[in-house]
């Protein structure tokens, strides 16, 4: 681990990210960053993209819809094991 460039942070708050960095993780002038704090450091991460975001939703939804056919057939699988629901 390098132990980084020296900035001077602006008057308001804002700093530069020195342009081998930006080249090497492919963060240009206007793209979005998460700004966090982790283990008592400051930690900018690149934020996801469009396309990233929309493909986990894709995949957390064939979860879900494959969940949901594997409890269908439990549920019925139960409902033949140990019958109706008693009425309370």
């Amino acid at each position: 681990m390098s132990k980084g460039e020296r900035r001077k942070i602006g008057k308001r708050g804002q700093v530069t990210i020195p342009k081998d960095l930006r080249e090497r993780f492919g963060i240009k002038g206007g793209d979005d960053v998460v700004i966090r704090e982790e283990g008592g450091k400051i930690v900018i991460d690149q934020s996801a993209t469009r396309e990233e975001l929309a493909e986990g939703y894709r995949q957390r939804a064939q979860r879900t819809r494959d969940l949901a056919e594997e409890l269908a057939g439990v549920s019925t699988e139960a409902d033949d094991h140990l019958g109706d629901a008693p009425e309370w």
